[in-house]
């Protein structure tokens, strides 16, 4: 029986992020790993190549639409799909890789297999059983599935097949309007599938600021892509070939269908602790199956910690990374600390979208008088010269205090620009502090300043 001070149980960002930061404590550490590659579901069929099919689909999209204007002219670039997947596993092998690096580097042992926990204490993987004086799950999420719809991973797909296709479809359904259907059907609709959205609520991207929720719409069905809102999904017929998806419109009750070569189910995800055995330990856990723990990442059974997308909270990398962290540091007698209201979350698309903090919506519940200082990326020289003026930037601050509360951008790089407002709120900056501080030009930064100065006075180029 090996022993050891942490097992970490599962690779994904929160638990490699984790078992590293175990062993630059001093800990002995192990991480359990079921799949071939580290990583989890982020590095090899989540965030990273999805990341990969949307850059090269964007490439393809400025080569058709901006390369001309610009003076570069000649053939438009041709798909080759199969070239296209070769990239994105080419990058999934690069960062998984890269992982595997850094467990050498730090001496972590990687426990291939799947793990349960017969008893405080004790990891069973593979039936072999290590000893650990704590334990950290962190088995991260997997598709959550509407009743009714079975996934064959062909036709009617989550996003793991949507990743890999065989071909570029001609039509595709995608049932769910939230970052992971909008981020997928992006791609597709750059490709050329024509790619119809439908959607439970009557808007997209639910918990995002209303007013930059709407004109994420818009700009999306300029880029070709079509949304029925208000329409539950009743059934998916699949054939070898194609799929009929029915719905009913919740406005009149009215049933409506529309046919596709693909259909991605989108619908959110769900904790993933099958087999663990968290039961029979009794492991307290939420009605959404989630982890119960406290402000110390600890379950209630002694010696049991739980991070990331099993427990409470948004289902993001670099949540679980921060927790994982904070609960390495817990483990190890330190202070883990995660400032939850300083949680940027991102889309992907083009333009991005991005977010920190309250919303203009969430702050008027609240009964919190603030002022909005709001700067369109049509007024910032850079996005004009990079076809990039879609879109602006959108700041929450206190109506008293000036101190910032969130801030909300759709446009070029916002998934980057997010930060600098991320870095504010955390040290609890005011708006006049972002305004006061010099931004290089001309960058799409300098939109960010201009939201600030809108807060006060106002925007100098607005």
């Amino acid at each position: 029986m090996a022993k050891y001070d942490v097992i970490v149980i599962g690779a994904g960002p929160g638990g490699y992020v984790c078992a590293i930061r175990c062993a630059q404590l001093g800990l002995k550490t192990a991480c359990v790993e079921g799949r071939e590659t580290l990583g989890g579901t982020c590095l090899n069929i989540g965030c990273i190549p999805s990341k990969a099919l949307l850059h090269a689909s964007h490439q393809l999209h400025e080569a058709r639409h901006n390369f001309a204007k610009m003076g570069l002219k000649g053939e438009s670039p041709l798909v080759d799909w199969a070239q296209m997947q070769a990239y994105k596993e080419d990058v999934i092998s690069q960062n998984t890789k890269g992982i595997a690096f850094l467990f050498k580097k730090n001496k972590i042992d990687w426990l291939k297999g799947w793990a349960s926990i017969p008893q405080a204490g004790k990891v069973n993987v593979d039936d072999e059983v290590h000893e650990a004086k704590n334990i950290i799950i962190a088995s991260g999420s997997e598709p959550s599935i509407l009743p009714g719809i079975t996934i064959d991973e062909k036709v009617v797909v989550t996003s793991e097949g949507a990743l890999s296709l065989p071909k570029v479809p001609k039509k595709m359904v995608v049932i769910g309007a939230g970052v992971i259907g909008l981020e997928l059907g992006s791609v597709y609709a750059r490709l050329g599938s024509k790619v119809s959205v439908i959607e439970f609520l009557d808007h997209i991207t639910p918990g995002m600021d209303a007013e930059v929720s709407r004109q994420f719409r818009r700009l999306l069905q300029k880029q070709g892509l079509s949304f029925t809102l208000g329409a539950a999904v009743q059934k998916v017929e699949a054939t070898k070939t194609s799929a009929k998806v029915t719905y009913k419109l919740l406005k009149d009750n009215s049933a409506a269908s529309v046919d596709a070569d693909v259909v991605l189910v989108a619908t959110g995800r769900k904790p993933y602790t099958d087999g663990l055995g968290l039961e029979a330990l009794g492991v307290e856990m939420s009605a959404h199956g989630q982890i119960k723990t406290n402000g110390n990442w600890a379950t209630n059974v002694k010696g049991i910690y739980a991070i990331g997308d099993c427990i409470d909270g948004p289902m993001l990398a670099h949540k679980a990374e921060d927790e994982g962290m904070a609960a390495a540091e817990e483990v190890a007698g330190k202070h883990g600390h995660v400032n939850y209201g300083v949680i940027p979350g991102v889309i992907y698309t083009h333009p991005e979208v991005a977010s920190v903090g309250e919303t203009e919506e969430s702050l008027k519940a609240a009964g919190c008088a603030c002022k909005i200082g709001k700067f369109a990326f049509m007024g910032n020289g850079r996005a004009k010269a990079n076809f990039a003026a879609d879109g602006f930037v959108k700041i929450l601050a206190d109506q008293n205090t000036d101190r910032i509360l969130g801030a909300h951008i759709i446009g070029p790089m916002a998934g980057d620009l997010i930060h600098e407002i991320c870095v504010a709120m955390e040290f609890g900056a005011s708006a006049q502090d972002l305004a006061l501080t010099c931004h290089a030009h001309p960058t799409y930064s300098e939109a960010v300043r201009e939201a600030a100065l809108a807060c006060g006075d106002g925007a100098i180029h607005a």
